[in-house]
């Protein structure tokens, strides 16, 4: 690894990629780029090189739920107890879940979070609901996130 780099190289392994993958996500890695043996480097996209990502799931604070007629859901969600903004999640749960959380959103409606931007279709709550959400290790802010599960603070 160069001085500063934030990329580490690492010799070639033999295997099946299912059981790499799975060694490598227990590890806690960020994931993997695998390429096929016989092919050369070129910029661009190919079929030739794979990124695989790894995910986890963290426990974040809900600030709100953002809601648009025609539009996914999204969860706004800030780091546990900083209240810093920390990113959305898509709310991918099934309907019945959908169905308790906006019940739950509505009974703990509150204002908008300090140093929040104004957002038109969300609807904020107080402090106190926790949420599960799976999103891509190994990045500052939440990325390719999911809403897995939330309760309420006891």
């Amino acid at each position: 690894m160069r001085p500063g780099s934030r990329i580490q190289f690492s010799e070639a392994l033999p295997g099946e990629a299912d059981a790499i993958y799975h060694l490598l996500d227990k590890a806690g890695l960020e994931g993997m780029v695998s390429k096929r043996s016989d092919s050369k480097y070129r910029s661009g996209p190919t079929t030739n090189w794979l990124k695989t990502k790894c995910f986890t799931v963290g426990e974040f604070e809900l600030l709100g739920v953002e809601r648009e007629k025609g539009k996914p859901a999204f969860a706004l969600l800030a780091e546990p107890g900083t209240g810093k903004y920390a990113g959305s999640a898509f709310v991918s749960v099934n309907r019945e879940m959908r169905e308790r959380l906006w019940n739950r959103v509505q009974e703990h409606a509150g204002p908008a979070p300090k140093d929040m931007k104004k957002r038109p279709a969300t609807q904020w709550v107080k402090p106190g609901i926790k949420a599960r959400v799976k999103h891509l290790r190994g990045e500052e802010d939440l990325r390719h996130a999911s809403l897995q599960d939330f309760w309420e603070d006891d």
